[in-house]
């Protein structure tokens, strides 16, 4: 009595699909495909109906590091990943055997191709350009297999060790370079400067004695010191006109204060 109901009800729990929030499921009737069920539980009729269920979350696939060349013939290795979501559920099923695998070799071959197109420079400084051409190449392949290329990214490029310590050498001989320059613009501005300074104090009177005796009072802060005065011509011009007596004392108030100072030192 209880057999023939207990029997429905098991065919039908069999029979049942669970489609979730964020998948979608591709109905086909008879082998034809009927349409589109959206998330909740569905009955599949056996033998004459059956359902494939299609994950419409971003995917990821990652590229293994490629050997390609440049447009400069420069060998290198460069790794990638692509994200992708389906968009048509039915097309990811009805276009393309396994979309995911399409989607990483049609990857793999663009990336080649695109990296021979452009320089070393461009490459390793605009990797983000690079990216983005490669994806503007998938996407319309992408959009036949009701996919949509969510973004690509550069991870690793493999330079040879040869290219690598080129590159170094070139920095580094970049930055010599720069470190010239510099020193060439700092001693052009110190050698213009020191000219308004000599042009200033040769127009003031007594200028030089000043900076001299201020120099003189530098050195002998340190006891170390011995200092060994030059007496500029133009205090010997001073002395001119005037009487013996009194060049011979003022000679002698410059022995006794540059006495003082050696005293000090």
């Amino acid at each position: 009595m209880y057999i023939v109901p207990i029997i429905i009800a098991i065919f039908i729990i069999v029979n049942i699909r669970q489609v979730n929030e964020y998948q979608r499921g591709v109905l086909f009737f008879m082998g034809k495909y009927q349409k589109i069920v959206n998330s909740g539980w569905r009955f599949i009729i056996p033998v004459f109906q059956s359902m494939r269920v299609i994950d419409m979350r971003t995917r990821t696939v990652d590229l293994k590091d490629q050997e390609a060349m440049t447009s400069e013939n420069v060998s290198v290795r460069i790794g990638a990943v692509v994200f992708f979501k389906v968009i048509e559920a039915s097309k990811s099923v009805l276009e393309v055997e396994n979309f995911q695998w399409a989607i990483s070799q049609l990857s793999e071959t663009t990336m080649r191709s695109v990296i021979g197109q452009v320089s070393l420079n461009e490459l390793l400084s605009n990797r983000q350009h690079v990216a983005d051409k490669i994806e503007g190449i998938i996407q319309p392949h992408a959009e036949g297999w009701g996919l949509e290329i969510v973004g690509v990214e550069l991870k690793d490029i493999v330079l040879p060790e040869d290219m690598k310590r080129t590159m170094a050498k070139q920095a580094e001989a970049e930055r010599e370079k720069n470190a010239v320059i510099t020193k060439a613009e700092g001693e052009l501005i110190a050698s213009e400067n020191l000219t308004k300074a000599a042009a200033k104090m040769a127009g003031t009177p007594g200028a030089l004695h000043l900076r001299t005796l201020s120099t003189i009072n530098d050195l002998s802060s340190d006891q170390s010191n011995t200092i060994i005065f030059a007496i500029p011509i133009e205090v010997l011009r001073a002395f001119e006109g005037k009487s013996t007596s009194s060049a011979e004392g003022l000679v002698e108030a410059i022995t006794k204060k540059l006495s003082g100072y050696s005293k000090k030192s």
